[in-house]
């Protein structure tokens, strides 16, 4: 398909060397030129790229999603596989890992248990300095894989099989990745993708300085930035995309595991980039990665009372407090909406791609990694507005009351709002009882009105880190911050231009691309700016070191990027708790047998698909199962979509990775153990014409021990196209 190929040689802003398109006369330039370049540092003239890709679904049913904080919100099923995306990048003398993974955050437990895994094949190749994990911030996978009591609070606590998926799943595709290295070169574009995303806390964002606002068009960043890497021979190997926007396309009502749009996106550029491959199987990897996404929402139809469609009040209640406030998206339902913003993100990035103004990266791999215990912090904040100077410090952690009120994007109890800055008697008591701030907490915290005095609390193990990780890696002409949590739009901004000064005062070079990297290595919630804190928004409430948390990340990112550019070693600060060397509790049952329904068996159809389909209808079927949870199906499937050959041989041609297809599990007799699913198949335009069946894979726990995988099989049906069906 020429539309995916690497632009012509001769284009302008070509990555294939452009002797070709030279006069003769400039021939011997040209040769001279590649004859001095052979005396640069390899590391200056060009990389060692590899990209991997793993399969990181975790248990699909009985277990809470991790994001909206909602206990009844348990998996019944799956609509779109999770995947870690790993880029190596080596410049001959140092390697970095950026890791994307399809999954709510990053907890430190997660990435130390990938790391000591690496560490079994690899020793000390990869380390907390070089391997940088990211996650998308999906609110529709399985949560429980934290190990920090609140994280993991509403998910009935720790998931082991969660974790394990996330662990297993990151480091496979970080040694797909290292297995994958091979010559290449990388290429920086950017550009602007418009209508994916809007600001759910604009009253703090105005209560930033107008002459700072003033210098930005909007109020959420809609730029894109786009890492391409080629190997030899123009051959595409994978591309990084950053874009500030929530993934909860698919609200709190949803019960299917999604990657959302961001994970959709990426499907998409895959698809057409590995033509032929199955999701999750080719070699072209394409990740969209978070960035400054705290404050900004993809639900782009604003926020409108649940039932009367009224305006929401200025702090996003209703009258009476008899209906909630919500957001929704551009589409009919979630899943349109899902499929509309990660359309608007695949189609600019694949612009770019195809036609991007490109700037090459060159120059040597920089990283510094640090440990910072946030309480203990200080740093210097100068008032833009007063130009006044203060010393400030960090605060023991706790949540404020407009945390428990939730988001425009999944609103939480009726019993609080956002922009709460004052205390009830009633919540205090039931504070106190669990743990009560002290008096330099309600003085650290200021304007928050603390509900949750997390730092405080000891038992049964720690509720939020207090010790992060801070991350930076230079490529040359780029620099990529890994911040541990949910920077706001404007806190990534001033984080942007802090981290730039720092870099240009010390290398005095203007052109420099920064990238903020989302949810890496560590969660702690939310980083506001000082005067977005005064207002209490949400992200306000969740910004857990207190007001000045970005002021201190400011002083660190500084110190970070200039001990990369000097090549200066930083302490590596405290390590956090290993929080499974605890006796982590979890409430989650296992699953304890399965029986199939009278008179049949698992695999058995229960409802056959038509006869005849066309286009745009959607087949479903029903089969007797066992529970998901007994087999995960990593890198496999739970169900296939297969067409008949000439041969009489079947070909798969959709899983339960494809976005037209959906898994549903439902129990029919918990005393019994019995169950079933339903697979559906939206049939696609481009279809192409013949006999068709849909596959079950699956396995059951015997009663009296051992799991044993089944299959079922539907009849054939003939699928047919639009012409015959007119």
């Amino acid at each position: 398909m020429d539309s995916v190929k690497p632009r012509n040689a001769c284009q302008a802003g070509s990555r294939a060397s452009k002797s070709s398109c030279r006069p003769p006369g400039a021939i011997f330039l040209v040769l001279l030129l590649c004859f001095l370049v052979g005396f640069l540092p390899a590391g200056r003239a060009s990389y060692s790229v590899g990209v991997g890709i793993a399969d990181t679904t975790g248990p699909v049913a009985e277990v809470v999603f991790m994001g909206y904080a909602k206990m009844d919100q348990k998996g019944t099923g799956l609509h779109l596989r999770t995947f870690s995306r790993a880029f190596v990048i080596d410049d001959g003398e140092e390697r970095f890992v950026f890791v994307s993974v399809d999954s709510a955050m990053i907890g430190h437990g997660v990435r130390a248990a990938v790391l000591r895994k690496l560490q079994t094949r690899f020793e000390k190749i990869y380390t907390e300095k070089n391997v940088m994990i990211s996650g998308t911030h999906t609110h529709s996978s399985p949560g429980g894989f934290m190990m920090d009591v609140l994280f993991d609070l509403t998910t009935f606590g720790f998931v082991q099989e969660s974790f394990n998926a996330l662990v297993n799943g990151i480091t496979k595709s970080i040694e797909r990745a290292h297995d994958a290295v091979l010559p290449a070169r990388i290429f920086l574009t950017q550009g602007q993708v418009l209508d994916a995303n809007i600001n759910r806390s604009p009253l703090a964002y105005m209560n930033n300085p107008k002459a700072e606002r003033d210098k930005y068009e909007h109020n959420v960043d809609k730029t894109i930035t786009q890492l391409q890497f080629i190997g030899v021979g123009d051959r595409p190997l994978g591309a990084i995309n950053w874009f500030a926007v929530h993934p909860t396309s698919m609200n709190n009502t949803n019960r299917l595991v999604s990657s959302d749009n961001v994970g959709y996106a990426s499907v998409l550029f895959e698809k057409v980039m590995n033509k032929d491959a199955m999701i999750g199987k080719g070699p072209f990897v394409a990740a969209f990665a978070s960035s400054n996404l705290g404050d900004v929402s993809p639900n782009t139809r604003g926020p409108k009372c649940e039932f009367s469609g009224k305006d929401c009040s200025a702090q996003y209640t209703c009258p009476g407090k008899h209906e909630m406030c919500f957001a929704s998206g551009p589409g009919r339902n979630m899943f349109e909406s899902t499929s509309i913003i990660a359309r608007k993100l695949f189609q600019e990035s694949m612009r770019l791609w195809q036609g991007g103004n490109v700037t090459e990266v060159l120059g040597p791999i920089r990283l510094v990694h640090r440990f910072v215990d946030m309480p203990k912090q200080t740093a210097e904040f100068l008032n833009e507005t007063t130009g006044s100077k203060a010393e400030v410090h960090g605060c023991q952690p706790a949540m404020g009351y407009s945390f428990a009120a939730g988001t425009t994007d999944g609103p939480g109890s009726f019993a609080f709002e956002q922009g709460t800055t004052t205390s009830n008697p009633l919540w205090n008591t039931v504070r106190n009882f669990l743990a009560e701030p002290t008096p330099e907490d309600v003085r650290c915290h200021g304007a928050k009105p603390i509900l949750l005095a997390t730092g405080r609390m000891v038992l049964p193990y720690e509720w939020q880190p207090k010790v992060v990780s801070t991350h930076v890696a230079v490529l040359g002409n780029v620099i990529i911050a890994g911040v541990p949590g949910e920077f706001t739009t404007m806190s990534g901004r001033r984080l942007r231009d802090v981290i730039r000064k720092a870099a240009n005062d010390a290398l005095q070079e203007a052109d420099l691309a920064v990238i903020v990297a989302g949810l890496c290595n560590t969660y702690s919630d939310y980083i506001t700016t000082p005067e977005e804190y005064q207002i209490q928004r949400y992200e306000g409430a969740s910004t857990i070191y207190g007001p000045h948390t970005l002021t201190i990340y400011l002083k660190q990112y500084q110190e970070l990027v200039t001990a990369a550019i000097m090549k200066k070693d930083l302490e590596p600060g405290p390590l956090p708790p290993d929080l499974l060397k605890e006796n982590l509790i979890s409430l989650v049952t296992p699953v304890l047998y399965d029986t199939p329904k009278w008179r049949h068996d698992f695999g058995d159809c229960l409802q056959q698909p038509p006869a005849k389909v066309f286009p745009g209808d959607v087949v479903t079927v029903q089969f007797v199962s066992g529970h998901p949870r007994n087999n995960l199906m990593t890198g496999s499937t739970y169900l296939t979509v297969e067409r008949l050959n000439d041969d009489e041989t079947w070909t798969s041609v959709a899983t339960d990775a494809d976005w037209e297809t959906t898994f549903v599990w439902e129990r029919t007799s918990v005393v019994l153990g019995s169950s079933d699913v339903l697979i559906s198949w939206k049939v696609p335009d481009d279809v192409e014409p013949g006999h068709y069946r849909i596959r079950h894979n699956g396995h059951y726990r015997y009663i009296l021990g051992g799991v044993y995988p089944y299959q079922g099989v539907t009849n054939q049906f003939q699928v047919l196209t639009s012409a015959v069906k007119r």
